[in-house]
């Protein structure tokens, strides 16, 4: 036998459930991870923002990874980055230079030679690696556009967010006046076992004095 609910009950009901998802809502906005990027419009129909390779935040407007390609272009306007530092001679890619002109991006080239023949820990203790040229004066140049607010926030990169990227963020840490233990920790997360004692030892040498100035404004 079915029973029949009275119109009242039935609008009592109703608005009764409509609160409750409204206080769900609310709850559910409240609890929602305000770190996460804004999710862009084209991101309903495109499918997750993909992040480059060896992706991370430095520092507030400061973040760092490799080379960036096409399916990471939504990811990086999440973003909303003013300026990219790229430190590899090689002409930036015509797709991404693009890219950065439709958006309004600016980018900084400095030309930082990788060195393909670099060796690992291992091989150094073995070896006796020398010391490799990194040129320090192109490392303050490219600190000094990072640490500028006017153009942040930036997206420092090389290739794989490794040696280059881990130099220039280095010589940063200390610039934060980071202990050197943990400069070579955040080092060598991203390096792994293609860590070099070179880079490692050009960070330690690194003078940030004439710098400091950079980070007492920001």
């Amino acid at each position: 036998m079915k029973l029949e609910v009275p119109a009242r009950q039935r609008s009592q009901d109703a608005e009764q459930n409509d609160k409750a998802v409204g206080a769900l809502g609310i709850d559910l906005w409240k609890n929602h991870p305000t770190w996460l990027p804004l999710p862009l419009p084209e991101a309903e129909a495109g499918g997750a923002l993909v992040p480059p390779l060896n992706f991370a935040m430095v520092d507030d407007g400061i973040f760092r990874s490799g080379l960036p390609d096409a399916a990471n272009f939504r990811f990086l306007l999440s973003l909303n980055l003013r300026s990219i530092v790229y430190l590899c001679p090689e002409p930036y890619p015509e797709e991404n230079a693009r890219f950065l002109r439709q958006n309004g991006i600016e980018l900084h080239q400095f030309c930082i030679e990788g060195s393909k023949s670099g060796l690992t820990m291992p091989e150094t203790l073995l070896l006796q690696e020398p010391l490799a040229y990194i040129p320090e004066e192109t490392i303050r140049e490219a600190l000094k556009v990072i640490l500028d607010v006017r153009n942040q926030p930036v997206l420092i990169h090389c290739k794989r967010g490794k040696h280059r990227t881990g130099c220039v963020v280095g010589c940063l840490r200390k610039l934060q006046k980071w202990c050197l233990s943990s400069v070579f920790d955040e080092y060598l997360h991203f390096a792994a076992a293609k860590a070099r004692s070179t880079d490692q030892r050009f960070m330690e040498l690194f003078d940030a004095s004439s710098l400091m100035h950079l980070t007492a404004s920001q």
